[in-house]
């Protein structure tokens, strides 16, 4: 056992860390199908669908896909690893390092003051809201100045950002969907804090199991995909996001025993 009566991570069981080839092609893929898909929505004027192809593309990769290449949970080599992050992520107009760089911080000092992807657990849901603004800029400065070896993949990543925004601008003498789509995922980045921070955290809990909320039920699952295991995660970070599911149901007899009460949508 480790703190607060959790159990070692073997003790869960190793299974936890394994992923069918062909789950973790489907989720390499993805994001892929959903840029594309926008496209061809958009070429034949189907603006909900290609709407929907983006909202779904920015929830699965930073909540998810990404998050998973972030913490190197799906085994891939290195080499593809940081290939598929960065391709991944500039799909979604953002820098995959980056990410990485300031996830991996939030993962060891929330809440503490230099936290920015937590500091939204510590503000009113407006606040929140508008600190989503600005994050990604933020994010990059902070990243590239802690960046090391990295700062060349920051620095490429956030150029090619730059470049294809204004390419999205240029376009639009023939055709909006390019700017369409860009301004769609900078708007979708906004939710971040909210969504990531400020609806899971809690600054003031005492400990790691009271700082993270703890989510059940049929109606959140459904909501959020299977996606509101954050509690899960932030104490097991090695678990790729396709057992967040069997890693939630096996933790469930530890946090009934520390006294946890999760939060439920109805039922």
């Amino acid at each position: 056992m480790r703190n607060n009566n959790l159990p070692l991570f073997d003790a869960l069981g190793r299974d936890l860390l394994v992923i069918h080839p062909v789950r973790r092609a489907v989720s390499l893929a993805t994001p892929f199908v959903l840029a594309i898909a926008f496209f061809v929505f958009a070429a034949y004027g189907r603006w909900a669908e290609a709407i929907a192809s983006t909202m779904l593309l920015t929830f699965l990769t930073y909540g998810s896909i990404s998050h998973d290449l972030v913490h190197r949970t799906l085994r891939l080599p290195p080499a593809v690893n940081e290939g598929f992050l960065c391709a991944i992520e500039l799909v979604s107009l953002r820098s995959g390092h980056a990410y990485r760089l300031v996830h991996l911080h939030h993962h060891a000092q929330f809440p503490a003051t230099d936290d920015l992807e937590g500091a939204a657990a510590a503000m009113t849901w407006w606040r929140a809201l508008l600190d989503g603004l600005t994050l990604q800029p933020r994010l990059w400065a902070f990243a590239f100045r802690r960046g090391g070896r990295e700062r060349l993949w920051i620095g490429w990543e956030a150029t090619v950002v730059v470049a294809a925004l204004v390419a999205s601008i240029v376009a639009a003498r023939w055709t909006i969907a390019p700017a369409f789509y860009a301004a769609l995922m900078v708007a979708g980045s906004w939710l971040f804090p909210f969504i990531t921070s400020f609806i899971p955290h809690d600054p003031k809990g005492e400990t790691a199991l009271l700082q993270t909320r703890l989510f059940r039920g049929r109606v959140l699952s459904l909501v959020a995909v299977e996606h509101l295991y954050h509690l899960e995660h932030h104490l097991y970070p090695q678990v790729p996001h396709h057992n967040w599911p069997e890693l939630g149901r096996r933790l469930d007899p530890y946090f009934a025993a520390a006294g946890l009460r999760p939060v439920r949508l109805f039922f």
